[in-house]
């Protein structure tokens, strides 16, 4: 897996019945809570850069980690803030990675059109003049891979960096078996 970086994982915990969004936003210090814009409060922190949004549901969405430590870090980061104003949050909550975005590269530059007549990867939808990759829909494992002619993939819908990985190496064996590599 060497090849293939993590960019984003977006999880998301349940921390509460319900949150006073508008209070939270009184006592936290550089938030962001504009209810006419939006109806969670975001909390955006600069190193790393990642980004919590608190709703009066009492979920919260995580995104911008890039690995598991600072998933925890960031979820940490959130309820210490909510804490401290003066909201009381359960030991350890339970936390659900939602998507993993990966990308990985092939070094080399690939004729779209060819591997989209090609057949050799099923689901694929390229129109050009909408977007610049082929999208690919794969079952086993579930994902979406986007494939550009740069040779850049990206690989988003996965809840694990497994089968993030098995998706993006599955399309490199068909580009590999199609001589693409």
């Amino acid at each position: 897996m060497a090849d293939i970086q993590v960019e984003n994982i977006v999880a998301t915990t349940h921390l509460a019945n319900h949150f006073d969004i508008q209070h939270l936003a009184s006592l936290i210090k550089d938030c962001k809570y504009d209810p006419n814009e939006f109806s969670g409060l975001a909390l955006n922190f600069r190193h790393p850069k990642t980004a919590a949004l608190i709703f009066p549901s009492g979920r919260i969405v995580c995104t911008g980690a890039k690995n598991m430590d600072q998933l925890e870090d960031l979820i940490n980061r959130a309820i210490d803030q909510i804490e401290r104003a003066g909201s009381k949050i359960p030991e350890e909550p339970e936390v659900e990675i939602q998507n993993i975005i990966a990308t990985s590269h092939i070094n080399k530059t690939l004729d779209l059109v060819a591997v989209a007549k090609s057949k050799l990867i099923e689901n694929v939808k390229f129109n050009p003049e909408k977007f610049p990759g082929l999208i690919i829909k794969m079952d086993n494992p579930r994902a979406v891979v986007l494939l550009f002619a740069s040779g850049k993939i990206v690989c988003t819908g996965t809840k694990n960096l497994e089968d993030a990985s098995l998706a993006i190496n599955s399309i490199k064996e068909k580009l590999r078996s199609f001589g693409a590599l």
